[in-house]
């Protein structure tokens, strides 16, 4: 019976892959600051938008996997075969421009949390976490290196331990998921935008359509599915369960951690929370020093899940843009290219901290930045996704052809309210 359970455990883990990696990397230190600033500012109010985005990240990551799977290359690979090249360029320079922003901005959070729980310079917490991030991602081949991402995933739990040692959630937090009291009001649009950036960010569908491609380069009874349509189900079928996982986990995350927010610092009137740290250390005096600290290493944990992701992710756009070998299974000097934006990526977000750059505002463009991006990247995909040239007989199915339409609807909508909020 223990083998069996055993058997079935480690079948579960092996389906498990770039879905919960993209899933917990959503929730990294800027998500996390986000969701903290919404609590803090509207109490339960935003709730819903965890349950209303959840069907929608999913379709999109799905999508995005799809692609991957199927094609045997990643969206910017497929787009450049696709499309004008200007296009493609615009699209990646945001993409890389957004990352590095948002690269230091999470790099710093993971400083400021580490000088919560141990001493010594925030600079040196600073310099430790980009230094790690990077010699992981250079010197691990990805086959082990995905193992590492996957237990950095349990990070996430920190915030649902956290809220449970609230004793939530209470009648008026679930009222307030399933029944949403939506507003007009300007701060609230702005937040609503802030939520849906931070939930469905281009980085993610380049880093799980990529991921799909790693996997199908690493196992040598696997193929691109155009080559081995036979795989098609059972793969189809992982990439559904990998998602679905993925984003379920990520959505409840963020859900608790605007609970937490809600519950204590909205409650006793502490509304101006700006970054993940500070409502670490705002909680202490509400939730204690335990909470406190296990929501502070959370912040390192999903920091150190992000910043590869973010700088794997603009690496794999970069290099597909101008076909360069895009792999993280291959060492450095066979993949210069590729290595060096990583690098190039990680070192200039590791600097932003060192020249006063106000982390709200490294936040906020990388949000508008985010925004910009994820819609017409999402045009593509649909496009990409439907097109018998790349998906040879797995054009998407109806449910999720609707779904993923929807899905880039409210992100174009959401782009265009982005810039209403500026104003």
């Amino acid at each position: 019976m223990k083998n069996r359970y055993l058997s079935r455990a480690k079948e579960i883990l092996w389906k498990l892959g770039p879905g919960l990696i993209a899933g917990a990397a959503d929730d990294d230190p800027s998500g996390i600051a986000t969701y903290s600033e919404v609590g803090a500012q509207f109490g339960y109010g935003m709730l819903w938008t965890m349950l209303f985005s959840f069907p929608l990240m999913a379709a999109i990551q799905e999508i995005s996997a799809r692609i991957g799977r199927v094609s045997g290359i990643g969206i910017a690979g497929n787009i450049r075969r696709h499309y004008p090249k200007p296009f493609l360029y615009c699209i990646v320079i945001l993409l890389l421009i957004a990352n590095i922003f948002n690269i230091g901005a999470d790099i710093g959070a993971i400083g400021a949390s580490a000088k919560l729980l141990l001493p010594g310079p925030p600079a040196l917490f600073v310099i430790l976490a980009g230094g790690v991030s990077l010699a992981m991602q250079s010197l691990i081949p990805y086959s082990r290196y995905v193992k590492y991402l996957k237990w950095l995933t349990l990070a996430l739990f920190s915030y649902l331990i956290t809220a449970f040692l609230l004793r939530e959630p209470s009648w008026e937090a679930i009222r307030a998921t399933v029944l949403p009291g939506i507003s007009l009001d300007r701060e609230y649009l702005t937040a609503l935008v802030a939520i849906l950036g931070t939930t469905i960010s281009p980085y993610l569908f380049f880093w799980q359509a990529s991921g799909e491609v790693e996997d199908v380069t690493l196992n040598a009874r696997e193929k691109p599915l155009t080559q081995a349509p036979q795989q098609a189900r059972a793969q189809f079928k992982r990439i559904r369960f990998d998602t679905l996982l993925g984003m379920a986990y990520s959505n409840l995350v963020a859900f608790f951690i605007i609970l937490t927010a809600a519950s204590t610092l909205y409650s006793h009137g502490l509304r101006d929370i700006q970054t993940a740290d500070q409502a670490a250390r705002a909680l202490q005096p509400f939730a204690g020093r335990l909470a406190s600290s296990i929501f502070a290493l959370g912040i390192i944990g999903t920091g150190m899940l992000a910043v590869p992701v973010l700088a794997g992710s603009a690496a794999y756009a970069v290099s597909e843009a101008f076909e360069w070998t895009a792999s993280l299974e291959k060492k450095p000097k066979r993949a210069v290219g590729f290595y060096a934006t990583i690098g190039v990526a990680t070192v200039i977000g590791l600097l932003l901290n060192f020249i006063h750059l106000n982390p709200m505002r490294a936040l906020f463009w990388s949000a508008v930045l985010n925004g910009v991006v994820a819609g017409p990247v999402m045009v593509f995909m649909m496009h990409l996704a439907r097109n018998p040239k790349v998906m040879g007989t797995f054009t998407l199915p109806p449910f999720l052809h609707v779904a993923g339409w929807v899905a880039t609807t409210v992100m174009l909508v959401v782009s265009l309210g982005m810039f209403m909020t500026i104003y």
